[in-house]
């Protein structure tokens, strides 16, 4: 690892990020309160990669009145250190996005500056604790304001200031809590931004002892020699399955609703410009067919993920087994389903994530008046997803809309740039794959809103403008 060469690059970052800086003049007008309180321009929930990325395509646009708040420790955004079990990204290596177009940032060119070109090309995808360092790094190098372990409440538009209130309090321990004031706020907050990881009813009734989700700590050395049942047949719940093994469980079932795992991966088909670029230009209709073909073809477990658990003898699949019900038993917990009843000493359930507004704690002031995908398009018959419909509808730039046009006007200042906005916009928020094309639709569709609305405040600046280049 050579820190010489990588702080050659870093200098060169910094030299393309000078000759690349234009226009260089301040431009978004100062705001503060009747009483005179500071007000931000733009707040970032989230300081992961999605949360990163967009504060800095805003810092090149001259948006610097921002700040990131995030719930994690510094290093820890994200899931890349604390739950994500599998061991490298899923996406392919050359993935681009959160560099925003420029090749030195890009995470290439950091890998070779510390391991060189042979490395990288000997490379396959990338090991997820290095994407966490590698954004560690971004964060550090363009000096995004991130203010770490505090935790976001419930928005407030605030009509008289025309802004939002923010209630911030420190995510960990004591500590007191403040308001923060902000004009528009980016909901950057993952694959969950707009629901929550969610447990089936047949499991929430047991024990919490006896069950953990995938995004959840997990002691794996006490499974050691233990019998654990997983649900689901994502990429999660193999990488939870494989880690119960390395560490040791006697015997892991793993269970899922499919005849077979789904062996196609529609996401590979997804990554073109296209779909990328212009899902989001596509008539209701086509985005809801195409979203919930996606859907319908189902997440597969990756090559190496599924290869990882079935190297083990002690790994069983069961297909068509959905969980019907569970009960404790003693210490453990008896699972019925269709194919017979099984008794485990842990359950992991792998089965992803809700989308529903109201279950996030930071729009309980403003969800009620959100316009989601069933108040605005009703498919075929055929065609209905009750979890699709549950998405927000948003905007070009992945602003919320109203559900009764001029009822919350200022709903279209909070853009929810989470996985929440698959059907509207596609592989955006929370998905590295779309990043390259999202990112500059989010900055711009704030920036435009930061401009239209001071229009005034610029004309009458121009009005004024007097700045001789010679005398006649």
């Amino acid at each position: 690892m050579s820190s010489s060469t990588l702080a050659a690059l870093e200098a060169s970052i910094r030299r393309d990020l000078e000759h690349l800086d234009y226009p260089k003049r301040s431009w978004v007008l100062p705001r503060q309160t009747r009483e005179g309180r500071p007000v931000l321009d733009v707040l970032v929930v989230g300081g992961g990669q999605s949360g990163l990325a967009a504060a800095f395509g805003l810092m090149r646009e001259k948006v610097t009145n921002l700040l990131v708040v995030d719930d994690s420790p510094a290093g820890l955004a994200g899931p890349w250190k604390t739950f994500a079990r599998m061991i490298t990204l899923r996406t392919p290596k050359h993935v681009t996005g959160p560099d925003h177009n420029l090749p030195n940032l890009c995470i290439q060119s950091w890998y070779e500056a510390q391991y060189g070109e042979e490395a990288w090309k000997s490379l396959g995808l990338i090991p997820k604790e290095l994407w966490a360092d590698y954004l560690h790094w971004y964060h550090r190098l363009l000096g995004i304001p991130v203010r770490h372990e505090t935790r976001v409440g419930a928005l407030t538009w605030l009509p008289e200031e025309g802004c939002f209130a923010v209630p911030v309090k420190p995510s960990r321990g004591e500590g007191a809590g403040e308001t923060l004031l902000a004009r528009k706020v980016v909901l950057a907050m993952g694959i969950d931004g707009s629901g929550r990881w969610e447990a089936p009813s047949a499991v929430t009734h047991l024990p919490r002892a006896l069950w953990a989700h995938t995004q959840e700590a997990i002691d794996f050395e006490a499974l050691r020699g233990k019998r654990v049942g997983v649900l689901g047949a994502g990429a999660s719940a193999f990488d939870n399955a494989s880690v119960a093994l390395e560490r040791g469980a006697g015997a892991v079932h793993l269970f899922y609703r499919r005849k077979t795992l789904p062996t196609v991966n529609a996401y590979r088909w997804a990554e073109f410009v296209g779909f990328l670029k212009h899902h989001g230009d596509l008539p209701d209709a086509d985005r809801w067919r195409f979203i919930r073909r996606i859907m319908e073809m189902g997440q597969l477990p990756p090559t190496d993920t599924y290869r990882r658990a079935r190297a083990f003898p002690q790994f069983h699949l069961h297909p068509e087994s959905p969980w019907l019900s569970t009960r404790a038993v003693g210490d453990a917990a008896e699972v019925t389903t269709p194919q017979g009843t099984f008794t485990f000493d842990k359950l992991i359930i792998g089965s992803g994530t809700v989308t529903d507004l109201r279950l996030r704690p930071e729009l309980a002031n403003l969800v009620e008046d959100i316009a989601l995908w069933k108040d605005r398009y009703t498919p075929p018959p055929a065609e209905a997803h009750e979890d699709l419909g549950r998405h927000p509808y948003l905007g070009p730039a992945f602003e919320f809309q109203e559900k009764q046009p001029g009822q919350a006007p200022w709903l279209g200042s909070v853009f929810n740039y989470t996985f929440g906005g698959f059907v509207s916009l596609g592989l955006g928020g929370a998905s590295i794959s779309g990043m390259k094309y999202s990112l500059p639709r989010l900055v711009s569709g704030i920036t435009r809103q930061l401009y239209v609305e001071d229009k005034d405040a610029h004309f009458a600046s121009l009005m004024k403008f007097d700045l001789k280049e010679f005398e006649p």
